[in-house]
């Protein structure tokens, strides 16, 4: 790998303490980007990758803020570009997995995993778009699923956050390409995660006979398809596209 694609480059990386995203977030380092590094719960786990990410030589800072709700989504932005003066990159990441049958889920089970993993990316792109426009450069990353293209029993609510992620983004993509901003998924298979531990062992079972590829992934397995979409020249024409590390679970 070659260091130094985003040299210059601030990335906001959200839900960053973990899986994905902190592989996301020590990848963006490691290729020269200042980060802001966004998480719920886990404030030493997101200190310790701000940490790694500094050994690198950029900037990390850290800022706890649940990116559902409107004025934590806002405060982020607004503390990510008064530190860094700028927002170049932003990967909405943040989300959670339950698991139910559609007979058997609450309301409140519903509209949590929508809040989450599709209400988070609309609030923190809304917010972080007016200074993209305005320098007209930013690249939007939003971390989807391949079960929002071809869905699984269990997992309706998360599946349609999902799939309304991918169509969010290409919709977005058509509004602001002219400002010289790109929007694209990554909709990663079934990765090896602290989330994805929490699903039955029955499903998962399930899931690696459906898989071409036999096992479920790793978090440096999906990264670098974020760091392709981020960097220049490597992601420049890529706008409304799904990038697929899902082990054959969905073939186009």
């Amino acid at each position: 790998m070659t260091v130094g694609k985003l040299e210059g480059r601030v990335a906001l990386i959200t839900g960053a303490s973990r899986g994905i995203g902190r592989e996301i977030g020590r990848l963006f380092a490691e290729n020269g980007a200042d980060v802001c590094l966004n998480y719920l719960k886990s404030r030493d786990d997101a200190d310790s990758l701000a940490e790694q990410c500094r050994a690198y030589g950029v900037r990390a800072t850290v800022m706890q803020a649940d990116v559902s709700q409107v004025e934590p989504a806002k405060a982020l932005v607004e503390k990510t570009l008064a530190d860094f003066g700028k927002i170049d990159i932003l990967v909405n990441n943040a989300g959670v997995l339950t698991q139910a049958l559609v007979q058997d889920m609450s309301v409140e089970t519903w509209d949590a995993m929508i809040a989450s993993d599709l209400r988070s990316v609309f609030l923190c792109t809304r917010f972080a778009l007016p200074s993209m426009i305005e320098r007209r450069y930013g690249r939007i990353i939003n971390v989807a699923s391949q079960l929002g293209q071809k869905g699984a029993p269990e997992l309706g609510h998360y599946c349609a956050a999902k799939a309304g992620v991918i169509g969010f983004t290409k919709a977005l993509a058509r509004e602001v390409g002219e400002y010289n901003i790109t929007a694209n998924c990554v909709a990663p298979g079934p990765i090896d995660t602290d989330m994805v531990a929490g699903i039955s062992e029955s499903w998962k079972d399930m899931k690696r006979k459906e898989l071409p590829i036999p096992r479920f992934g790793r978090v440096e397995e999906v990264a670098p398809a974020a760091l392709l979409l981020a960097a220049d020249p490597d992601g420049t024409i890529f706008t409304g596209q799904t990038l697929g590390p899902n082990s054959g679970d969905v073939m186009f």
